[in-house]
């Protein structure tokens, strides 16, 4: 991981890391750096920082290096590490606000896993609910994959697995206006 300097911890990041841990619901001070998050983790051995240490570099201030760092965009999202905590710390939650700080700050370390999470959000968006054709084409379109898991698509309509138009929901506006104060509010911190 490297040497920090501590000495000289940039006075700003407090404010935010507060910030930031309190829209996740997170007390920071409460993790004790047992290790079990990272040890559950199933995507742990792909991330440059494990969960323990993104909340590690949190605790000292170091909001630059989490922001940039890859582990917040593989994380699954699975919820193992907030299971495991035996204090209760919400390190999913974390790092979803850790995503989407550094998505506000333009930072984007990994594209692919961006543009993933982009395109799932687009068809609930627009149809209220996800539909798989539609994040298919435009993930990739963007990520230059023209064709990539293109062979399954005739398998999967013909099974009745993947269906041509996307699916409705009656109040799309309410789910349009749910986004949008999310979006706000991440922006927020």
């Amino acid at each position: 991981m490297g040497e920090k300097n501590l000495s000289r911890l940039p006075a700003g990041n407090k404010q935010r890391i507060e910030a930031l841990a309190a829209s996740a619901g997170a007390k920071l001070h409460e993790c004790y750096q047992c290790g079990k998050c990272a040890a559950g983790c199933p995507m742990a051995e792909t991330m440059d920082l494990k969960p323990r240490q993104v909340l590690r570099h949190l605790q000292l201030g170091l909001l630059d290096e989490a922001l940039h760092s890859k582990a917040p965009w593989i994380c699954a999202t699975c919820y193992t590490c907030t299971a495991r905590c035996p204090h209760d710390v919400p390190i999913a939650e974390l790092m979803e606000a850790v995503r989407q700080q550094a998505e506000a700050a333009g930072i984007r370390p990994i594209r692919r896993s961006y543009l993933f999470t982009k395109f799932f959000l687009l068809p609930l968006y627009l149809f209220g609910k996800n539909h798989e054709l539609t994040l298919t084409a435009f993930y990739n379109v963007f990520s230059g994959r023209f064709f990539q898991h293109f062979s399954y698509l005739p398998g999967m309509l013909k099974g009745g697995k993947l269906k041509i138009f996307p699916p409705m929901v009656k109040k799309r506006e309410a789910v349009r206006r749910l986004m949008d104060n999310c979006a706000k509010e991440a922006l927020k911190i």
